[in-house]
């Protein structure tokens, strides 16, 4: 179901040397910062929780990005977002909230929704078709993903992790 990885979640292994540091500052990223939206009975669910994540990271300083390996680490966030919301709004009843929680290595985010079914990339995968790239596209952006079912047995929280910018 997810990829593998040599450290737990949330953890990115020993910081890299002074060369190569990240580009946005240790401040700008509050560790632990986690920012929740509603998004249950809402219009427009996709767009709303991508602009809420851009909103967050220009809060945490990964935009504007100060060069291309920052811009495409805001860039795989959003598309990530998005691919996770629409999820929910096609298989799953739509999405209940999106939550976002950044530390100085990691973006995690979760989508909660109240759908029973187990999202899985496709396989085999064909590129040429249309739909069905979703979780895919997930996978290969993600340092890792996975599903935790709702203890009462209603619903699940599909959660990915993400690389911040180096």
């Amino acid at each position: 179901m997810s990829t593998t990885r040599p450290y737990p979640p949330g953890d990115l292994g020993p910081e890299p040397g002074s060369a190569g540091a990240s580009a946005a500052p240790a401040a700008a990223t509050p560790a632990g910062q986690v920012r929740r939206l509603r998004l249950a009975g809402t219009r427009g669910a996709v767009a709303r929780g991508r602009d809420f994540a851009r909103q967050a990271l220009h809060d945490w300083g990964w935009l504007p990005a100060a060069g291309a390996d920052q811009r495409a680490a805001a860039e795989d966030v959003l598309l990530v977002v998005s691919e996770l919301v629409t999820n929910a709004c096609l298989h799953a009843e739509g999405p209940e909230e999106l939550r976002l929680r950044c530390s100085a290595k990691v973006l995690h985010l979760e989508v909660s929704d109240l759908g029973t079914g187990q999202p899985a990339p496709r396989s085999p995968h064909r590129p040429g078709r249309p739909g069905g790239h979703g979780m895919f596209i997930v996978q290969r952006l993600c340092l890792d993903w996975g599903v935790v079912r709702n203890s009462d047995g209603t619903g699940k929280t599909v959660w990915a992790e993400l690389a911040g910018p180096s």
